[in-house]
């Protein structure tokens, strides 16, 4: 199978690559990235979209948006989305191109991350806002440029699921000054950034007598390029839509 990546000079774009050359069954077939980069390896986007079976990238979502848009124009190939930050238009924008061909979107491309998902949508079901508080504290890098993370964001998501709520209604982004007394029912998100830290992530569920904290740290790039590849296999297949990491695991039916 033919992989181009695009956004190949970031961090996420070159381990992505580096997992393609080490697997058998994969070809690096092209790499893109922004129009004024100077890297010989670098092509351009349509030379990119007609060199692949699946487009992993990891870039920006601009940039994100207009290659979808490009391979829907083209009805291939199919793609893998990793970036975050998107606004709801750009969402829009991708579900559009979602009808004429395949993606995989997704905040995190770890197994554990979205184990974690499952965890904490339970947790939230079965604690009650009245008796427990929901704060989600994620770290990254110092060159991670949207708060919070894409992944604090599918946590806080899973969160409001198992309350049953929108998580919009009840997202707490920041707090300075008196902010007054913590509503019942907020989620609360806190956000560090600083030097290299690959991504941390922690949900507290704070009682007033216990806390409950359910996290995952990453200690190596490599996993989320392995768990983006493995949804690369798994969407070259797949008819045109909107999917995400639960699907390719196998947790929806």
């Amino acid at each position: 199978m033919r992989i181009a990546v695009a956004g190949a000079l970031g961090r996420m774009g070159l381990a992505v690559a580096e997992a393609v050359e080490a697997a058998p069954d994969l070809v690096l077939a092209s790499r893109f990235d922004r129009p004024d980069a100077a890297d010989p390896r670098l092509a351009d986007r349509a030379s990119v979209l007609q060199a692949a079976d699946v487009v992993v990238d990891f870039s920006t979502p601009a940039a994100s948006v207009a290659l979808a848009a490009e391979a829907a124009a083209r009805g291939g190939p199919a793609l893998v989305i990793g970036s975050t930050g998107f606004s709801a238009g750009e969402i829009d924008a991708l579900a559009e191109a979602a009808l004429r061909v395949p993606i995989v979107r997704a905040g995190n491309f770890s197994l554990g991350v979205n184990m974690l998902m499952g965890l904490v949508e339970r947790a939230a079901a079965s604690l009650s806002p009245g008796d427990f508080d929901i704060e989600i504290l994620e770290a990254h890098h110092r060159r991670k440029i949207d708060a919070p993370s894409g992944t604090a964001l599918m946590l806080g998501a899973a969160a409001a699921r198992g309350r049953g709520v929108e998580l919009e209604a009840v997202s707490v982004r920041a707090r300075d000054g008196i902010s007054g007394v913590r509503p019942e029912g907020a989620l609360g998100f806190a956000v560090v950034r600083g030097g290299g830290v690959i991504g941390e992530h922690s949900v507290i569920f704070a009682g007033e007598d216990e806390i409950l904290t359910l996290s995952h740290s990453a200690r190596d790039r490599g996993l989320f390029a392995r768990g983006a590849l493995a949804a690369a296999r798994w969407v070259v297949a797949r008819d045109p839509g909107a999917y995400d990491m639960q699907d390719v695991l196998g947790f929806r039916g």
